[in-house]
């Protein structure tokens, strides 16, 4: 998005305003990504706050070798590794699960809200890899290439974590039918 490279520039040669500006248009996208991925609102307010700092930080290495976004959202996705893996070390109580708000994307209020705690739950058994890719994936709709560069794996690792944190997802949610035998012929 060339409004993002302008805002950019305009931040790198010392306007704030412009700063200011980029992380009012990305903050939602990366709080979200965040949310998926710590399971935790304090926790990913926290890696939110992190990203933009690391943003502000490093915004002049940014090598324009690929969208704004994708860097920016690779930043949150390494954050929130980095929180995780801190947060391994020490382990904190989550917020009750009644909390959550619902789920936006559900065309039912009520609905979302009652799916998102299992879903939660279910996100949460997954490993960093395969949460990662099925976040940026199936929540936000991101193409297999651009995950393939957030992540910086070739895209056939994408579509094989893909896979297999949807299948993961599924079977944690019950979605999962046994696999049936055909009915047999009368001649047979």
């Amino acid at each position: 998005m060339s409004e993002d490279l302008e805002l950019l520039d305009r931040f790198i040669a010392g306007d704030q305003d412009a700063f200011n500006e980029l992380m009012r248009s990305h903050e939602g996208r990366v709080f979200a990504i965040a949310m998926r991925m710590m399971r935790n609102r304090e926790a990913a307010l926290d890696a939110t706050q992190e990203t933009f700092l690391t943003l502000y930080r490093k915004a002049d290495r940014f090598h324009r070798k690929s969208a704004f976004s994708t860097w920016l959202y690779r930043v949150t996705i390494n954050t929130c590794y980095d929180q995780l893996r801190r947060q391994k070390r020490r382990r904190a109580d989550t917020l009750p699960e009644g909390t959550d708000p619902a789920d936006p994307r559900s065309a039912d209020e009520i609905e979302g809200a009652e799916l998102r705690p299992d879903l939660s739950r279910a996100l949460a058994g997954l490993s960093e890899n395969f949460r990662a890719a099925v976040v940026l994936v199936d929540f936000e709709g991101h193409s297999l290439e651009t995950v393939a560069e957030i992540l910086e794996v070739p895209i056939g690792t994408v579509k094989s974590r893909v896979f297999r944190g949807r299948s993961i997802l599924a079977e944690k949610l019950g979605n999962l039918s046994p696999v049936s035998n055909p009915p047999k012929k009368d001649h047979e």
